[in-house]
């Protein structure tokens, strides 16, 4: 049991109490759903390892508008937390981030996306393994597909990373919220244990080699 995993699992009774119930036959949070109130906004969904390092990552960016933190990929509708951790709903946690392309481009966060996380390691990140974690582009339009090709093989070309890129490019097919107490969680704990043993210097990382891409404070 990975550090972040057994975290969760001590917070997971007092927050699964405080999580309102997903009524029988409930529509699931799709992506029209989720984007209705964004039509300006273009959506890129990404998968590379804990999802709270996603969110706190990206979330630095200038023309980033919001990110949240869900699942995507798997067979399970509305799946719970625990259940993505056991592997078996195939699931992946992403983080789904709103941007102005007119401020920074899909190929821009790519490019973050390919320096900050290890996309040579199948299935883990770290100490963190299991499929759930695995490095994964899900595009949304055939544009968004072109330019992920594109931006994965400049970087395997470049010799940033020793090792074979496995990092997958998929289609999109589904995507739910995770649970509230995921929301914001690095801003939100920012002394807990694995926030700063693991969250904090891949936002130091990013603030230093892209800080052309940084929000003004």
């Amino acid at each position: 049991m990975t550090t972040r995993t057994l975290l969760v699992a001590l917070l997971l009774p007092i927050t699964l109490a405080c999580r309102p119930a997903i009524a029988e036959g409930q529509a699931p949070q799709t992506d029209s759903m989720q984007e209705q109130d964004t039509s300006k906004l273009s959506v890129a969904t990404l998968g590379m390892g804990c999802f709270w390092c996603t969110e706190a990552v990206f979330n630095d960016l200038k023309g980033i508008d919001r990110v949240e933190v869900g699942y995507s990929g798997g067979k399970v509708k509305n799946p719970a937390y625990r259940e993505v951790t056991t592997g078996r709903t195939g699931h992946v946690e992403v983080g789904r981030i709103w941007f102005d392309p007119e401020v920074i481009s899909y190929a821009d966060i790519l490019t973050v996306f390919f320096h900050v996380h290890d996309p040579t390691t199948l299935n883990r990140q770290g100490a963190d393994v299991g499929t759930h974690y695995r490095s994964v582009i899900f595009y949304h339009d055939e544009a968004q597909r072109e330019t992920a090709e594109r931006v994965l093989s400049e970087t395997a070309a470049s010799g940033l990373w020793k090792d074979p890129i496995v990092t997958a490019i998929e289609p999109l097919t589904n995507y739910y919220k995770a649970e509230d107490y995921h929301q914001e969680y690095f801003a939100n704990n920012p002394n807990q244990g694995y926030c700063s043993y693991v969250i904090a210097p891949k936002v130091a990382k990013v603030r230093k080699e892209f800080l052309h891409l940084l929000k003004e404070e």
